[in-house]
């Protein structure tokens, strides 16, 4: 089948796997005591296998992921937790909450020295490389069988969104499988210096207002930590290659491969970036700085105008906003943003993936690694909603499941996931949607392109240096490491891909 008609196959099933969300609405907990889901379909009353058949022996299962480091209260939580699993489906979890600032170097370490694992959170960005090097295992059949339940619940575009060489290595995570961008700021500090970010097409209309902020309050406004503003290639497929100079513009109707780094459309945002970094707007520490702080007067995240209410203003301790920026996307990549894979030398992918359907279609496992724990960290109102204890919960809920099982905050007016399904509906397709880069052929020059970008990503995107004369001098050496051999083979298969 040519391209073109996946593409269209793509595009209608993203419609249509928002219609199934939104048909399977929030779950609801008819006994507040089992909290079991009610709207996704399962073996029995809590999407699992066979109660009996899992009891005769409880495993423990290593889990690696990123978030704000290990919880306080993890061993309560986990003797919580690993009761009920224990009890479902013969299973215990060991997990490992690597802090944000750690996260890259920690991965690299896992992955390249065989380090022991049963599930590890990836994503875009290294899922490929992991998956080829041969540390995930391939689930491509296993998953149909382990977790039925859960492999019907995922849509299928999103499952061959996440093949490499046409099989799968990971469970991608059905939430905001679309990526939104907005701008998350203070509200009461917006109001105060009237800066409007409604309606924002690039970052030089907001230079004036971010320049009142910092100066009315004597702080950096606009704090970057060492990864950047990675939002300036928001508009750019990157073809599943997890090289972010490679790419083709998303509405780009030749779908022409470029170093995205030399268009004009994403210089102009790094010239801004620039100015901001010699105002002072953005932090002089931005390049060397590890993990940004809790606190930003203003800042891009991708995610649903609602979490500004449930979880990004929250976490910054005031009241916060976010005012989208750009199109809403979905493309391969978007899709590829959580993923959970299973270690290809794994003692047991059975009751891996027999864990992570758990995880996904029963709303008290949802909940207790979405919230924390219960009694500590939130309690369950007699109509089964949350009410959050406190914010010291520091898992990452983006990186576990779906949000579709996820229990309605009781404070809020409205059902954030509705919004994120409505999104995901909405969403605009990459005209590569469906089309993953095989880099097989090209992995050396994958490799020494992707050690010269690391050289210079993190002074480019965070405004340090200026950024055009930056850019020819990273072109030159990406040229030395094999760079254009990399556009012709990729240019060559999205042609072939696509021809008529």
């Amino acid at each position: 089948m040519k391209m073109k008609k996946v593409v269209a196959m793509l595009a209608a099933c993203t419609l249509l796997a928002a219609s199934f969300t939104g048909c399977a609405k929030e779950a609801s907990k008819d006994n507040a005591d089992t909290n079991t889901v009610t709207t996704a379909p399962a073996a029995n009353d809590n999407g699992t296998a066979s109660d009996d058949a899992s009891k005769d022996e409880i495993v423990t299962l290593k889990w690696i992921t990123v978030g704000g480091g290990m919880p306080t209260n993890y061993d309560a939580w986990q003797k919580s937790i690993n009761a009920y699993l224990g009890e479902k489906i013969g299973v215990n979890v060991d997990m490992e909450v690597v802090s944000w600032g750690d996260w890259d170097n920690r991965r690299n370490i896992i992955i390249n020295s065989g380090e022991n694992f049963d599930i590890l959170f990836t994503d875009g960005n290294k899922y490929n490389a992991a998956a080829k090097l041969g540390a995930f295992l391939d689930i491509t059949e296993l998953a149909k069988t382990a977790a039925p339940d859960l492999y019907n619940y995922i849509p299928e575009d999103y499952w061959n969104a996440v093949k490499v060489d046409g099989k799968v290595y990971a469970v991608p995570t059905y939430k905001d499988s679309s990526a939104t961008n907005y701008f998350v700021y203070d509200t009461e500090k917006a109001s105060k210096y009237q800066v409007n970010f409604k309606g924002i097409k690039n970052f030089s209309e907001l230079t004036d207002g971010l320049k009142a902020m910092k100066d009315g309050e004597g702080v950096t406004p606009f704090i970057l930590a060492n990864d950047g503003a990675g939002v300036v290639t928001m508009n750019y497929d990157n073809m599943g290659a997890g090289f972010r100079p490679l790419g083709v513009r998303f509405d780009d109707q030749s779908r022409k491969v470029v170093n995205i780094f030399e268009q004009e459309d994403v210089l102009a945002q790094l010239d801004t970036l620039h100015q901001w970094y010699k105002d002072g707007i953005i932090n002089a520490d931005a390049p060397t700085l590890a993990e940004s702080p809790a606190y930003r007067m203003v800042y891009t995240a991708q995610g649903w105008s609602g979490a500004a209410k449930t979880t990004w203003g929250p976490n910054m301790g005031v009241d916060a906003t976010a005012d989208q920026f750009g199109d809403t996307i979905v493309s391969n990549d978007t899709v590829r943003g959580s993923l959970n894979a299973i270690s290809a030398s794994s003692q047991n992918p059975e009751k891996a993936l027999a864990l992570l359907q758990l995880i996904n279609l029963d709303t008290k496992v949802r909940d207790a690694f979405y919230y924390g724990l219960e009694g500590e960290n939130f309690n369950y109102t007699a109509d089964s909603k949350i009410e959050k204890l406190n914010n010291d919960w520091n898992m990452a809920g983006y990186t576990q499941g779906t949000f579709f099982t996820v229990s309605q905050l009781a404070d809020a007016d409205f059902n954030q996931w509705d919004e994120v399904k409505e999104l995901n509906a909405n969403a605009k397709p990459s005209v590569l949607l469906g089309f993953t880069f095989d880099t097989s052929k090209v992995e050396t020059e994958l490799a020494q392109c992707n050690a010269v970008f690391d050289k210079y990503k993190s002074v480019l995107l965070t405004g340090a240096q200026e950024p055009r004369e930056l850019v020819k001098q990273m072109s030159e050496e990406l040229k030395s490491a094999g760079y254009d051999t990399l556009v012709t083979e990729a240019q060559a298969q999205v042609d072939a891909a696509f021809a008529k």
